[in-house]
């Protein structure tokens, strides 16, 4: 049979293969230590779930919803950008709630584009951010970013080269994966630069809440002018340990909040209502839990990164995220990252996502994702130890 045009521009799913590995490593009775997805392993804050099995005892709440959210949660929304951002948006025009980030990603990318249309996406990137555009037809234009690259010169070097000239960029952090982070000023460039060269901006800020050492994640739209060109999408999914909800949200330039909002309104009836209600909760209630939440993945990264640099992988911490972004260790980097984490995972099973996946330009690297307690992280360590301890007679065998 013809394979669909959709699916053939998809290519094999690189991850797939380790999470089979760690299958079959599962079956034969091995305890596998997973560094792999990005799952948060703790539980929703009690108050949540509290409100969530209050509204659910409701029967009004288990009619259809709206597919751009309830008023409330919508309202709750603006409400803290509000308080975390200082900026301020209409409920009605310039917010939307969506089933996760990665769904209204997906349906924004359908609203503004079409074939032949160009999207430009640094690499590495989370997936979603490449493929929602690649699946609604569009050609991605591939930004190298990281410390070897200077963003806007590559972004200026790809706007010249292409042509037409691309309608939408791509801009995600804190990093998924790879944890970097960004200022206000960064921010004032990109919409500069969208601006000079007619592009939309759509922004990811879903890690914005897991900050550490001080830092604290600006938005794009802080920047004066931004909601000219920009929306931005966040989710309550790690801020909150809320995944499994599928709760997101974007904000921003009204044209872009309106074309979502017409699609979503052909293809669903928004998430059940009580999850919506819960969610609301989350954001207007004490943050208590985030800064809990906050401190439990600042104490795993530092059980982590201090207990790799003592097994002589040397990996930069952090300032941001659920992740390490830790550059494979020079002896093994002919491997590339997939050989590596399979490597990894045979000799000293402990499964990571290999940095492949995320884009050509993170083969040097694996994302270690900071899911497991500390005191699973330090066996992971001492495993680890080992196998780099025997890392050539690894590699010749």
């Amino acid at each position: 049979m013809e394979e669909f045009y959709r699916i053939s521009r998809l290519p094999p799913y690189v991850f797939a293969v380790v999470n089979d590995l760690k299958h079959q490593a599962r079956l034969r009775g091995e305890d596998v230590i997973d560094f792999g997805m990005g799952n948060p392993d703790q539980p929703t804050p009690k108050h949540i779930v509290k409100r969530l099995a209050e509204a659910a005892q409701e029967g009004r709440n288990h009619r259809y919803s709206l597919s751009k959210g309830i008023h409330g949660l919508r309202k709750a929304v603006c409400g803290y950008y509000k308080r975390r951002f200082d900026v301020d948006l209409d409920p009605e025009t310039e917010a939307i709630v969506t089933i996760g980030s990665k769904e209204g990603l997906s349906h924004l990318a359908l609203a503004i584009t079409n074939p032949g249309v160009s999207v430009l996406v640094p690499n590495p990137t989370y997936p979603i951010h490449v493929y929602a555009f690649v699946i609604a037809g569009a050609d991605v234009l591939h930004v190298p970013i990281g410390p070897k690259f200077d963003f806007f010169e590559e972004l200026r070097r790809s706007v010249l080269n292409t042509w037409p000239k691309p309608k939408v960029l791509v801009v995600n952090f804190p990093s998924n994966p790879t944890a970097q982070v960004v200022d206000l000023d960064f921010y004032v460039k990109v919409v500069e630069f969208a601006k000079e060269h007619e592009l939309l901006v759509v922004s990811d800020i879903a890690y914005a809440e897991i900050c550490f050492d001080g830092y604290r994640a600006p938005s794009i739209l802080q920047v004066p002018g931004a909601k000219d060109v920009a929306i931005e999408f966040y989710s309550l999914s790690k801020t909150y340990n809320m995944p499994g909800w599928r709760v997101g949200f974007a904000v921003g330039n009204r044209h872009l909040v309106k074309a979502l909002t017409r699609i979503k309104s052909y293809l669903d009836y928004g998430m059940f209502q009580p999850i919506q209600i819960a969610s609301a909760v989350a954001l207007n209630e004490s943050q208590d839990c985030v800064r809990e939440i906050r401190q439990n993945y600042q104490k795993r990264r530092d059980v982590l990164v201090e207990g790799l640099h003592r097994a002589g992988w040397e990996i930069e911490s952090p300032k941001a995220t659920m992740f390490v972004w830790a550059e494979i260790p020079e002896e093994f980097k002919k491997l590339g990252s997939l050989e590596f984490s399979k490597l990894l995972l045979q000799e000293a099973q402990v499964a990571v996502s290999p940095g492949v996946g995320f884009g050509v330009n993170g083969d040097d690297y694996v994302r270690i994702s900071l899911i497991e307690n500390s005191h699973r992280t330090r066996q992971a360590i001492r495993n680890i130890r080992k196998f780099l301890n025997a890392g050539g007679d690894i590699q010749s065998s």
